[in-house]
């Protein structure tokens, strides 16, 4: 199962993707620090050697990717969190300068295959949400949803 890319607006992106595993599963991949970084990490390469996540409201979270030649991380914050459902926070990427703040709205709904995760990121405006897609997060987003379907299903 691949993932879809939408775009709502000028500042808006949508990614839904479906997995063949319960919402509880799919939740708890991305709000525990052990699992995220086995299956965060985009591209093969690369690793997410510091991953900090305290997820409830107002905690925070901070994750740091390199390939061994380079790297970059992202920090934020939680807004609210209703289990196995609803991830609200705020992320901010560091390129290495700091990337305008991302708003990200995810919901886990079941499905009868599994879960069907919609997460909806809202930018400050046009520019950003291009500069954003024209990393290749998408590809890089697959490759990691990929991975945790696969330790998913272990």
């Amino acid at each position: 199962m691949s993932l879809t890319v939408d775009l709502v607006g000028d500042t808006q992106v949508v990614i839904t993707r479906l997995f063949r595993a319960r919402p509880e599963f799919v939740w708890r991949a991305h709000t525990d620090a052990v699992l995220i970084p086995k299956w965060c990490t985009g591209p093969d390469g690369w690793t997410m050697p510091v991953c900090q996540c305290d997820p409830r409201p107002g905690g925070s979270f901070r994750y740091e990717w390199t390939n061994g030649e380079m790297g970059f991380h992202a920090t934020g914050e939680f807004i609210s969190l209703t289990p196995h459902s609803r991830i609200e926070h705020v992320e901010r990427m560091f390129l290495p300068d700091p990337t305008p703040e991302n708003h990200v709205v995810t919901v886990f709904t079941p499905v009868e295959a599994g879960t069907r995760m919609v997460m909806t990121m809202s930018l400050p405006d046009a520019s950003t949400r291009e500069a954003m897609l024209a990393t290749g997060m998408a590809d890089g987003m697959e490759d990691s949803y990929a991975r945790m379907e696969g330790l998913l299903a272990a």
